[in-house]
Protein backbone atom coordinates (compact mmCIF):
# COMPACT_ATOMS: atom_id res chain seq x y z
CA UNK A 1 0.00 0.00 0.00
CA UNK A 2 1.09 3.54 -0.43
CA UNK A 3 1.86 5.51 1.73
CA UNK A 4 -0.68 8.20 1.02
CA UNK A 5 -3.38 5.70 0.99
CA UNK A 6 -1.98 4.28 4.79
CA UNK A 7 -2.34 7.65 6.17
CA UNK A 8 -6.23 8.20 4.42
CA UNK A 9 -6.86 4.78 5.61
CA UNK A 10 -6.28 5.24 8.84
CA UNK A 11 -9.50 5.71 11.59
CA UNK A 12 -10.22 5.32 14.97
CA UNK A 13 -12.24 1.65 15.29
CA UNK A 14 -13.73 0.37 18.62
CA UNK A 15 -14.98 -2.78 17.26
CA UNK A 16 -12.83 -6.02 16.39
CA UNK A 17 -14.01 -9.02 14.71
CA UNK A 18 -13.27 -11.31 18.34
CA UNK A 19 -12.65 -14.16 15.52
CA UNK A 20 -9.47 -13.01 14.02
CA UNK A 21 -6.56 -13.23 15.76
CA UNK A 22 -3.29 -11.17 15.48
CA UNK A 23 -0.45 -13.25 14.45
CA UNK A 24 3.22 -12.68 16.21
CA UNK A 25 5.32 -11.77 12.59
CA UNK A 26 1.81 -8.52 12.76
CA UNK A 27 2.90 -7.76 15.90
CA UNK A 28 6.59 -7.82 15.58
CA UNK A 29 5.97 -5.75 12.30
CA UNK A 30 4.05 -3.09 14.36
CA UNK A 31 6.80 -2.88 17.09
CA UNK A 32 9.45 -2.62 14.28
CA UNK A 33 7.68 0.56 12.93
CA UNK A 34 7.77 1.44 16.04
CA UNK A 35 11.28 1.05 16.94
CA UNK A 36 11.99 3.00 13.99
CA UNK A 37 10.22 6.60 14.63
CA UNK A 38 12.21 9.85 15.27
CA UNK A 39 13.44 10.06 18.41
CA UNK A 40 15.62 12.96 20.11
CA UNK A 41 19.25 12.13 20.30
CA UNK A 42 18.59 8.51 19.62
CA UNK A 43 17.33 7.78 22.74
CA UNK A 44 14.11 5.91 22.25
CA UNK A 45 12.64 6.57 25.78
CA UNK A 46 9.54 4.37 24.82
CA UNK A 47 9.01 0.58 25.90
CA UNK A 48 5.87 -1.59 24.63
CA UNK A 49 3.74 -3.57 27.06
CA UNK A 50 2.46 -6.29 24.62
CA UNK A 51 -1.26 -7.36 25.98
CA UNK A 52 -2.75 -10.46 24.88
CA UNK A 53 -4.09 -12.93 26.90
CA UNK A 54 -7.86 -12.19 27.42
CA UNK A 55 -8.10 -12.20 31.08
CA UNK A 56 -4.71 -8.86 31.07
CA UNK A 57 -6.54 -7.46 28.42
CA UNK A 58 -10.00 -7.51 30.30
CA UNK A 59 -8.32 -6.34 33.15
CA UNK A 60 -6.76 -3.48 31.62
CA UNK A 61 -10.33 -2.65 29.59
CA UNK A 62 -11.45 -2.29 33.21
CA UNK A 63 -9.07 -0.03 34.08
CA UNK A 64 -9.60 2.34 31.11
CA UNK A 65 -13.17 1.95 31.90
CA UNK A 66 -13.54 1.40 28.20
CA UNK A 67 -14.87 -2.34 27.98
CA UNK A 68 -14.73 -2.34 24.29
CA UNK A 69 -11.11 -2.40 24.35
CA UNK A 70 -11.11 -5.92 25.38
CA UNK A 71 -12.07 -7.28 22.25
CA UNK A 72 -9.20 -6.85 20.32
CA UNK A 73 -7.10 -9.46 20.54
CA UNK A 74 -4.00 -7.67 20.91
CA UNK A 75 -3.56 -4.80 23.18
CA UNK A 76 0.00 -2.55 23.02
CA UNK A 77 0.60 -0.23 25.75
CA UNK A 78 3.25 2.25 24.99
CA UNK A 79 5.00 3.57 28.03
CA UNK A 80 7.90 6.08 28.17
CA UNK A 81 10.87 6.40 30.50
CA UNK A 82 11.91 10.06 30.75
CA UNK A 83 15.12 9.44 32.49
CA UNK A 84 17.35 9.26 29.91
CA UNK A 85 15.92 12.02 28.05
CA UNK A 86 16.33 14.20 31.28
CA UNK A 87 19.86 13.46 31.90
CA UNK A 88 20.88 14.77 28.42
CA UNK A 89 18.16 17.34 27.91
CA UNK A 90 16.57 18.87 31.51
CA UNK A 91 13.17 19.39 31.86
CA UNK A 92 13.05 19.80 27.90
CA UNK A 93 13.71 15.91 27.57
CA UNK A 94 12.04 14.94 30.54
CA UNK A 95 8.32 17.04 29.57
CA UNK A 96 8.51 17.30 25.82
CA UNK A 97 11.51 15.17 24.18
CA UNK A 98 10.16 12.02 25.68
CA UNK A 99 6.55 12.20 25.17
CA UNK A 100 7.13 13.44 21.37
CA UNK A 101 9.41 9.95 20.96
CA UNK A 102 6.61 8.03 22.16
CA UNK A 103 3.60 9.44 20.67
CA UNK A 104 5.59 9.25 17.11
CA UNK A 105 6.18 5.50 17.68
CA UNK A 106 2.76 5.55 18.86
CA UNK A 107 1.54 6.65 15.71
CA UNK A 108 3.89 4.62 13.97
CA UNK A 109 1.83 1.60 15.36
CA UNK A 110 -1.24 2.93 13.95
CA UNK A 111 0.04 3.24 10.34
CA UNK A 112 1.90 -0.31 10.27
CA UNK A 113 -1.53 -1.56 11.58
CA UNK A 114 -3.00 -0.22 8.38
CA UNK A 115 -0.46 -0.81 6.46
CA UNK A 116 -1.09 -4.85 7.31
CA UNK A 117 -4.86 -4.68 7.21
CA UNK A 118 -5.08 -4.19 10.79
CA UNK A 119 -7.63 -1.51 13.08
CA UNK A 120 -6.70 0.25 15.97
CA UNK A 121 -7.53 3.16 17.95
CA UNK A 122 -5.16 5.34 19.79
CA UNK A 123 -6.72 5.54 23.79
CA UNK A 124 -5.29 8.73 25.74
CA UNK A 125 -7.88 9.41 28.15
CA UNK A 126 -7.08 7.17 31.42
CA UNK A 127 -5.84 6.90 34.60
CA UNK A 128 -2.08 6.38 34.59
CA UNK A 129 -1.61 4.80 38.16
CA UNK A 130 -4.67 2.50 36.88
CA UNK A 131 -3.08 1.33 34.01
CA UNK A 132 0.44 0.42 35.29
CA UNK A 133 -1.29 -1.44 37.87
CA UNK A 134 -2.81 -3.39 35.24
CA UNK A 135 -0.37 -4.36 33.24
CA UNK A 136 2.24 -4.26 35.70
CA UNK A 137 4.64 -1.26 34.14
CA UNK A 138 6.40 0.33 37.30
CA UNK A 139 7.40 3.86 38.16
CA UNK A 140 8.78 5.86 36.43
CA UNK A 141 7.86 4.22 33.27
CA UNK A 142 4.63 5.72 32.73
CA UNK A 143 1.85 4.65 29.84
CA UNK A 144 1.15 7.37 27.35
CA UNK A 145 -0.84 5.82 24.87
CA UNK A 146 -3.00 2.55 24.70
CA UNK A 147 -3.75 0.90 21.37
CA UNK A 148 -6.12 -1.86 20.79
CA UNK A 149 -5.32 -3.88 17.34
CA UNK A 150 -6.99 -6.11 15.81
CA UNK A 151 -9.56 -7.16 12.71
CA UNK A 152 -12.42 -4.14 12.28
CA UNK A 153 -15.53 -5.09 12.53
CA UNK A 154 -16.81 -1.61 11.49
CA UNK A 155 -16.88 -0.14 8.60
CA UNK A 156 -15.25 3.50 9.91
CA UNK A 157 -16.40 6.42 7.93
CA UNK A 158 -14.30 9.05 6.87
CA UNK A 159 -13.55 11.42 9.77
CA UNK A 160 -13.86 15.19 8.78
CA UNK A 161 -10.96 17.41 8.83
CA UNK A 162 -10.10 20.96 9.48
CA UNK A 163 -9.46 22.39 6.02
CA UNK A 164 -5.54 22.90 5.59
CA UNK A 165 -5.87 27.04 5.35
CA UNK A 166 -7.67 27.08 8.87
CA UNK A 167 -4.75 24.79 10.98
CA UNK A 168 -1.84 26.36 8.55
CA UNK A 169 -0.14 29.71 8.44
CA UNK A 170 2.59 30.18 5.68
CA UNK A 171 5.06 32.75 6.02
Amino acid sequence: MEFSEVVSKRRSVRHFNTKLAVSESDVHALLEAAVHSPTAGNIQPWRFFVVRSAEARERLAASLRQPWAAAAPVVIVVAVDPRPCAARYGDRGEYLYSIQDTAAAATSILLAAVDRGLASCWIGAFDESAVSEAVGIASPLTPVAVLPVGYSAEAAGKPSRRPLAEVTTWL
